[in-house]
């Protein structure tokens, strides 16, 4: 943690994340065309921020976009957030908030965390209903093969529906699919008000991507939530619930106990 707070202690980098703050995926000829500052050092500093895991990165293309990280920021909320008075740490808890709001101007989510796992026992709590059942409270029926289809089941209840496929599959580095159809069932189990419903099947379906790297004893997970339509109430919904989620296996892989897993409504989206 003392990378974050050195991180965070230069007026530079808390302005570098105000601006990813107000547009989210941004590349570093964007970043410097805002900032009063030469190439060279907002690279500095944005290397800096990468180092922390306040920033994460994603390549699109021949660009590398730079996007907000809460990991952090989550970490050092749980480490403190109960020990002291809560209005004396209203600040870093705006911070946080901060952190997990994505920019409708940039529609995706994206997140990365660190993880004491081997990619293969990675790859089986993504994919093994053993492990998901525990700290997201959802399982799958998939091959995981590239173009099979995934059957969803939350609540009791199965979602079925032949736009649920797996995108890409690389197994122990990549995992892509389609996010879920929103039917009247599940809405009803994840206590989703008919006019929410009606906003979420209406917009296009998004897709999410695990990207699985290791790194020594650790595992570096990226996850992207994408294909969102301007002003999207699912990514509001699963910007909510991604970091919670994703907390949450975090403690399941590296101490064997899950955190109660959120809310349907908030992470499943």
């Amino acid at each position: 943690m003392d990378e974050v707070f050195k991180a965070l202690a230069d007026a530079s980098r808390r302005r570098l994340l105000d601006d990813l703050n107000t547009r989210n995926g941004q590349s570093l000829r964007e970043l410097c065309a805002g900032l009063d500052m030469a190439r060279q050092s907002v690279s500095k500093h944005l290397a800096l921020l990468e180092a922390a895991n306040l920033v994460t990165t994603v390549r699109r293309g021949r660009e590398k976009l730079h996007y907000l990280n809460a990991a952090p920021i989550n970490a050092i909320a749980e480490r403190w957030i109960d020990q002291y008075d809560r209005e004396r740490v209203h600040a870093l808890a705006d911070l946080k908030t901060a952190l997990e709001r994505e920019s409708m101007g940039n529609p995706e989510f994206v997140y990365t965390t660190y993880i004491s796992t081997t990619p293969e026992r990675l790859w089986l709590a993504l994919t093994d209903p053993a492990f998901t059942r525990r700290y997201w409270g959802v399982t799958f029926e998939s091959d995981w093969k590239t173009g099979s289809a995934m059957t969803w089941e939350e609540g009791g209840r199965k979602i079925i529906d032949s736009a649920q496929v797996v995108l890409e599959s690389e197994p122990y580095r990549r995992l892509s699919y389609t996010w879920h159809t929103f039917t009247p069932e599940w809405a009803e189990s994840a206590g989703v008000s008919d006019e929410v419903l009606a906003k979420l099947a209406n917009e296009r379906r998004s897709k999410v991507t695990f990207e699985i790297e290791p790194l020594g004893e650790t595992v570096k997970l990226t996850v992207v939530h994408d294909g969102f339509g301007p002003e999207s109430t699912v990514l509001e919904m699963v910007g909510e619930g991604w970091p919670t989620l994703l907390s949450s296996l975090k403690t399941l892989l590296e101490t064997g106990e899950a955190l109660p897993h959120p809310d349907p409504a908030g992470q499943s989206g």
